[in-house]
């Protein structure tokens, strides 16, 4: 099933539980139709940990005197400034509880074939076992969690709980927990109240239950089912100020949702469903791959086809996984490092949005991959910090404009990580790198954000308050400048002119001229761009990683900031500035994967691709396919080894196939750049480019086609292997170009 997985097994871990979302609510499907476990997950559930009070210490006075240091040759002056500030860990993602319901008498877990399956196509998590059937979706219409499990008339007897016994479960919570019962069809609420330990803050989940036939009474702990055929739950929760009781509220809205009133469950789950499906279905069938693969294997259990990373299969299934857990994560906000789901209250790095590479890794395929509402999430995140951006801007550099932290917990936008070794609170290219996906879905047709052009002018206006003028002829630096996550050989962290740095000003400044023409600092914006240090080609024949000449390369790293201008930027490309381009293919060369987190492998895939160089970026991928990367759930690993729930090669590996297949500027399109090894056929179908234009593209049997619908006459670059020509596009025609594919 390529637009779904499936395992012919229970999930007994977390880990494993199939997944579904709406970009609100998350639920983790797991366990047994013995013994239903849904874990449910909220984006806004952080649990206050005194960082959600701290704003940017006031540094800006000693930014001078650091300033002279580092341009006068102090490679450790960096570690004094904001030396003695706390690293404090944004507030920690955590999950809600778990809804859980037991059979009684316990079914024995052998007891007929079982199979559970995600439909990416609705969303819907089903698990089968004999006559019992359990089904899970969260409904993008109408916000809930809604649960529905059936057998045989009579034959589902079965306790209730909301179970908040989950791992790392902290000291100091407050539970209060509430069983309703009620007469007719709505035969009960089941209510968990959390009080967090700083008193200020709750959250509450609700669930109401519905049965067909049987009976409910109460127990210790939640409700018992005798007797039915059917149980209908639908859960939300709320995170609130604790002098708040959303309970009553949460129960109105859900009885509204199970309404008009019915004996039989079933009415009201097809109707929420039918409700559900155009909004889901609509957004994951926009764009899609096929490579061709062997319709046995894409039959196999997604464990199966993991213990197969050569094939097809595998790739089809990952890129339809990516899409769907991408979507479902995103709405409100985009997706965390642990995308929206996490069934421990534990979450590595805070399971926050780490802005530095994670979040733009993962959401990279949205503007080009047709996902607009992935775009929109991130945009709520972004613009919603824009006031504690220029928070940090003042407070840290004294400058006007904007400054984005390296990690946030959704919440705050403030600048809270200072540490020696990650001196995250000197990078100031943060703003430029996280406006670029929008950017993006602006060019690829989406829909126009008012919003987009003053933030644009806001980051440079940084840059015109930041930049330091040195030497006679008008050139400026940046200073100070850190090129995440990585050091020089023979310096500090902190340093002059990383390349990354160089690359988000020049780009800024140009793009914030070009998206507010009439703005009256526009041509000195372009005017301070061109004033930028040029790249650096160091001695090894590798575009360097910091630009001036004493700063020695550090090659094993996982992050290559340093290729920003490759990708995403396409500043430097094979096209345009062929040398460059080669001094970045050798700096991926040279580039080693130091402790082989799966970012840094779908990062180098990334660029390598832009770069034409097809063979790397499957050799990248590889490491992740053949690197047990992938829980049965499809989800992913931060480490080989299944080691740290983490979304970010799920997500991004759409972005890299993606790449190697096509790519686009606003003026030029590039048809299968870096074709993989091993995907001779295939349909990608769907894809929007950065001139608006809508692209189909196949290729089997030594030919190509591209069919192109562009809403605007214009005229494009077409390269296509080595051949490059003008392409005129007349508004709402289609067109087509074949050409043979040369290997």
């Amino acid at each position: 099933m390529r637009h779904g997985t499936w395992e012919p097994r229970p999930a007994a871990r977390w880990e494993d539980a199939f997944l579904s979302g709406n970009g609100r609510h998350g639920a983790m499907v797991y366990g047994d139709v013995g013994d239903e476990r849904v874990v449910v997950n909220h984006h806004t559930l952080v649990c206050p940990n005194g960082s959600e009070t701290a704003g940017p210490p006031e540094l800006a006075a000693g930014l001078p005197e650091l300033q002279h240091a580092l341009l006068a040759g102090d490679t450790t002056a960096a570690e004094r400034f904001g030396a003695g500030h706390p690293h404090l860990w944004v507030q920690p993602f955590h999950p809600a509880f778990q809804v859980r319901l037991r059979r009684t008498p316990a079914v024995a877990a052998g007891s007929g074939t079982y199979r559970r399956e995600v439909d990416f196509t609705s969303g819907v998590v089903t698990a089968v076992r004999g006559a019992r059937r359990s089904e899970v979706f969260v409904s993008r219409a109408d916000d809930v969690i809604v649960h529905r499990t059936r057998t045989e008339p009579g034959g589902l007897s079965a306790d209730l709980t909301l179970d908040e016994q989950l791992p790392g479960l902290p000291a100091g919570l407050r539970f209060t927990r509430t069983t309703l019962e009620h007469e007719g069809p709505c035969t009960g609420l089941l209510s968990l109240r959390t009080d967090y330990p700083d008193g200020r803050t709750s959250f509450t989940g609700t669930t109401l239950v519905t049965v067909t036939g049987g009976s409910t009474t109460r127990t210790r702990d939640g409700l018992r089912v005798t007797d039915a055929s059917a149980v209908l739950l639908l859960t939300r929760v709320e995170r609130h100020p604790a002098d708040v009781d959303p309970a009553a509220a949460q129960a109105a809205a859900l009885r509204a949702l199970a309404a008009p009133t019915t004996a039989h469950t079933d009415g009201a789950y097809a109707r929420l469903l039918e409700r559900h499906l155009p909004p889901h279905r609509d957004a994951y069938e926009r764009a899609g791959l096929s490579l061709d693969a062997d319709p046995a294997e894409q039959e196999l259990p997604g464990s199966e086809l993991l213990r197969r990373p050569a094939g097809p299969a595998l790739l089809e299934r990952l890129f339809a996984a990516g899409r769907y857990h991408l979507l479902s994560s995103s709405g409100m906000l985009p997706p965390r490092l642990v995308g929206l789901w996490t069934g421990d209250w534990n979450t590595a790095w805070s399971g926050a949005f780490t802005t530095n590479a994670n979040l733009n890794l993962q959401i990279a395929s949205a503007a080009v991959a047709a996902l607009p509402e992935v775009s929109a999430a991130h945009a709520e995140l972004v613009h919603g910090q824009f006031d504690d951006w220029r928070d940090n801007a003042r407070a840290l550099f004294g400058a006007r404009g904007v400054v984005a932290p390296s990690h946030t917990d959704g919440e705050s936008g403030h600048t809270r990580h200072f540490e020696r070794a990650y001196p995250l609170h000197l990078w100031t290219a943060g703003a430029d790198w996280l406006l670029l996906p929008l950017l993006d879905e602006a060019l690829a047709g989406g829909a126009p954000d008012p919003r987009l052009a003053p933030a644009l002018a806001e980051v440079a206006t940084f840059y015109e308050d930041f930049l330091v003028p040195v030497g006679p002829d008008g050139r400026v630096t940046v200073v100070p400048s850190y090129s995440p996550e990585n050091r020089p050989a023979n310096a500090s962290w902190g340093t002059v002119d990383a390349t990354m740095d160089i690359a988000a000003a020049r780009h800024a400044l140009a793009t914030a001229a070009a998206h507010n023409p009439g703005h009256p600092r526009a041509t000195h914006w372009r005017d301070l761009a061109g004033r930028l240090p040029d790249y650096r080609v160091n001695d090894d024949g590798a575009l360097a990683e910091w630009a001036p000449p004493g700063i020695k390369d550090n090659y094993d790293h996982r992050h290559i900031s340093h290729l920003y201008p490759v990708w995403p930027l396409d500043e430097i490309n094979p096209y345009d500035t062929p040398d460059l381009a080669a001094a970045a293919h050798r700096a991926l060369e040279l580039r080693g994967a130091e402790n082989d987190s799966a970012h840094g492998h779908l990062h180098t895939a990334l660029v390598a691709a832009r770069l034409r160089d097809g063979d790397r970026a499957g050799r990248a991928l590889g490491q992740v396919l053949e690197g047990d990367f992938f829980h049965a759930s499809l989800m992913s690993a931060h480490y080989p080894g299944r080691d740290v729930y983490n979304a970010d090669a799920a997500h991004a590996l759409p972005a890299v196939l993606l790449e190697c297949l096509v790519q686009s500027t606003p003026s030029r399109l590039v048809l299968l750049p870096a074709p993989l090894p091993g995907c001779p056929a295939g349909t990608l179908r769907g894809v929007r480019t950065r001139f608006g234009a809508r692209l189909d593209l196949s290729w089997r049997d030594g030919s190509v086609t591209a069919v192109l619908r562009s809403p605007a006459d214009r005229t494009v670059e077409v390269v296509a292997g080595t051949d490059r020509f003008p392409m005129t596009l007349v508004a709402d025609e289609k067109h087509v170009l074949s050409f043979p594919r040369r290997t």
